[in-house]
Parts: structure tokens; C-alpha cells; sequence
């Protein structure tokens, strides 16, 4: 639960910065969240939580 809160705030932070900055257009962002809503909801999510949940272990496991 507080990888995918950290994801969601991380994606949401970085699309802010690029509205900001004038790169991404806010149509560009209803329609990444829009796909991000329709990945959640469909047969991959479940593949798609453990490739990022096994992603962050590997991260996380990366000593400096």
C-alpha cells in the first residue's frame, strides 16, 4: 500500500512539473490518467503490481 502511494506521488509530482513547465498539455494528462484508471481495472494490474513491487525490492535492496 505505501509503495503505491509513493508511485501515485511520484507520477503526480512529475506530471505537476511538466504541466508547469508548458511540456505536457492538460489533455495529455486526463489521458494518462485516464489510461492509468483502465490498466487498474484490467486483467494486467495484478502483473503489473508485482513487476513494480518486485522493481522496488530490487531498488531497495541497492546499498550506496
Amino acid at each position: 500500500m505505501a509503495l503505491t502511494i509513493s508511485v501515485v506521488l511520484l507520477l503526480l509530482i512529475l506530471t505537476a512539473i511538466f504541466l508547469r513547465s508548458g511540456k505536457l498539455k492538460l489533455s495529455h494528462a486526463i489521458v494518462c490518467a485516464l489510461l492509468g484508471f483502465y490498466l487498474a481495472s484490467s486483467n494486467i494490474a495484478p502483473d503489473l503490481r508485482h513487476s513494480l513491487s518486485g522493481a522496488a525490492d530490487v531498488i531497495s535492496s541497492v546499498r550506496p
